[in-house]
């Protein structure tokens, strides 16, 4: 008997004799139910971490471009995978990139300081602090106030810009003039010219639109007129238009821009996002390999052929954004050719339009700057001059059934994916499609529109103050075709839309109307109500004094560039998604279906 009872403590409890009902007595309960329930906790936490993992390893999270909430999208591309894709013939919207899946609300702008006297001589712009834009107006404007007690003082004596009571005029003024953006960062003053004026400082600012809707910082900046009083206090007596104060743009350095200068990175949440700043000057100029020794001891991937030439923008980016995500998954630079064949429907000539450059139409500084990709002309002279010396090899593949798994484990320097003639198996997008869709996603974060059309869209914009509505009213050839949009031409009628904008927007609003209505004068009836704008009004920001126009020119070897259909419909619906109130027609003006007849979608 004695011999048993450690065996039965130990157990907990017995099965049978008087060692079991010993050790069931009160004074061990509470020690083998504690002990009891360690043990099933630590197996809970145990299957919990084996749940876990098994979850973490087997999921792939969709594209953000075909997250459901995304309801844009639907109408560029309907897809029955993620990798499949279809094209929407009956709509030439431009397609929605990067940027455009940012949150606006995680882009909180830090407020400006209300020191009004930083130092100018050692800093290319004000500091920031955690006080408001308001606090701000009222600290410089008790500055100026102040000096009216200053001794007499020659006032046509020229201005120096960078007095700091310029400065806080200046910055005061600017705030006065603009209420309907948030100030980030002001730039130091500085004397404007060519020719140079006595009384003109230029200075630089960037800020965010107070309804912004989309994820991203400005920059503009003017020139100012200056007066000083016999007191010695300042007085800004007119603030130039967009971008006239070309002095207080940062120059075009020789190398290459780094992400902090011409994005912004906001760190205050889960995940840093990288947010553009649009008016920064662009430096997209073309990477170059270092070496010898650092272009063979890459590794690359280029795709070759298919059809893809020449189709809409929307399969274009369908395509490379797939050949992007399969060199990211293999840790290799992609091989890009960046000429685009620019389909008919978005050209003046109704013709293919070849020779057009991918930077024309997307940011290529971000995309060179988040991603390792190399221009296909230049990796083709460096591959024929060092491939034989240094032995470098090539791996071809000809079917795009061989997935970007199977290649994972392939040394050669440069994987070649070859597409033949017969479509749609020629198409880049197949690669990523079957079981390969679970495993490439789509890297649409690295995919930006260009920063010289946001330019011209932030120039519209500003020259309404931030201050204006829109509505987007589509005509065109689908108001001429009753049978599939029966309603449409008189729904967007001057006498229907005085109806129908008459509840939703204010009389005397400035009202931007994006339209594919050649004919703007169509809707004059609506001036009586409202100060219309339209995207031809502003041609001088794509026109040939324009910084576009030059710049493009540059890119284009000397050899002017079009603003295209493509472009004009990018410029023209993304003013139209900066108003404070946006009117669509297929939402708000007509009953009819975006597709055509019966192709509406339950929202529910």
């Amino acid at each position: 008997m004695h011999s048993t009872r450690p065996l039965l403590s130990r157990s907990g409890f017995g099965g049978g004799g008087g060692g079991g009902a010993m050790n069931l007595r009160p004074e061990n309960l509470g020690q083998e139910a504690l002990r009891l329930t360690g043990n099933l906790c630590f197996a809970l936490f145990v299957f919990a971490v084996l749940v876990f993992t098994l979850i973490a390893a087997t999921y792939h999270p969709d594209d953000p471009f075909l997250h459901p909430s995304s309801s844009h999208l639907t109408s560029f591309l309907t897809s029955t995978s993620n990798s499949t894709f279809i094209s929407t013939a009956t709509d030439s919207a431009p397609l929605l990139t990067g940027e455009d899946f940012i949150n606006s609300s995680d882009v909180a702008v830090p407020v400006l300081s209300t020191d009004p006297a930083p130092d100018l001589s050692s800093s290319t712009d004000s500091a920031t602090s955690d006080s408001s834009t308001s606090d701000l107006s009222d600290s410089i404007a008790l500055t100026v106030d102040q000096d009216d007690a200053s001794p007499s003082c020659d006032v046509n004596a020229p201005i120096k810009c960078s007095d700091r009571d310029v400065y806080n005029v200046m910055m005061h003024a600017t705030i006065d003039g603009f209420p309907d953006v948030h100030i980030y960062r002001f730039g130091k003053p500085v004397p404007a010219g060519p020719p140079t004026n006595p009384t003109q400082c230029d200075m630089a600012w960037r800020f965010k639109p107070k309804n912004a809707k989309r994820a991203a910082l400005y920059k503009d900046y003017r020139r100012f007129d200056i007066s000083r009083s016999s007191n010695c206090s300042y007085s800004v007596l007119n603030i130039g238009d967009y971008h006239t104060g070309v002095n207080a743009r940062k120059k075009k350095g020789g190398k290459k821009s780094s992400r902090s200068e011409n994005n912004f990175k906001i760190i205050g949440v889960a995940k840093p996002i990288i947010v553009p700043i649009v008016g920064e000057t662009v430096n997209d100029t073309l990477p170059v390999v270092e070496s010898e020794s650092k272009f063979s001891t890459g590794k690359y991937l280029v795709y070759k052929g298919g059809g893809d030439r020449c189709k809409s923008m929307n399969h274009y980016l369908w395509s490379f954004l797939c050949s992007l995500g399969e060199a990211q998954y293999l840790n290799r630079t992609l091989v890009m050719d960046l000429t685009i064949c620019l389909n008919n429907k978005y050209t003046s000539s109704k013709q293919n339009e070849e020779g057009k450059d991918f930077r024309f139409y997307f940011d290529f500084e971000h995309l060179r700057d988040s991603a390792s990709v190399i221009d296909q002309h230049q990796f083709w002279e460096d591959w024929k001059l060092w491939q034989k010396k240094d032995k470098l090899s090539m791996h071809l593949v000809e079917d795009f059934h061989v997935t970007p798994m199977k290649l994972a484990n392939v040394k050669d320097t440069l994987i070649m994916r070859k597409f033949g003639a017969v479509e749609p198996d020629n198409y880049w997008y197949r690669v990523c499609e079957g079981e390969t869709e679970s495993v490439i996603q789509r890297p649409w974060h690295l995919l930006w529109k260009s920063r010289r059309l946001m330019d011209i869209v932030s120039g519209i914009a500003s020259k309404m103050n931030w201050d204006f509505d829109s509505v987007h009213v589509v005509r065109g050839d689908k108001a001429k075709n009753p049978a599939l949009w029966p309603n449409l031409a008189a729904d967007t009628s001057p006498e229907a839309l005085l109806s129908t904008l008459g509840d939703k927007i204010d009389n005397g609003r400035n009202l931007y109307i994006a339209t594919d209505e050649p004919d703007t004068s169509f809707f004059d009836p609506l001036k009586d109500k409202y100060t219309t704008h339209f995207l031809d009004d502003y041609k001088e920001l794509w026109s040939e004094n324009s910084d576009w126009y030059t710049e493009t020119k540059n890119l284009n070897n000397g050899i002017p560039v079009e603003f295209d259909g493509y472009m004009r419909g990018e410029v023209d619906m993304e003013v139209f998604l900066r108003g404070k109130k946006q009117i669509e027609t297929f939402n708000d003006l007509t009953s009819d279906c975006k597709d055509g007849i019966n192709t509406c979608k339950n929202n529910s």
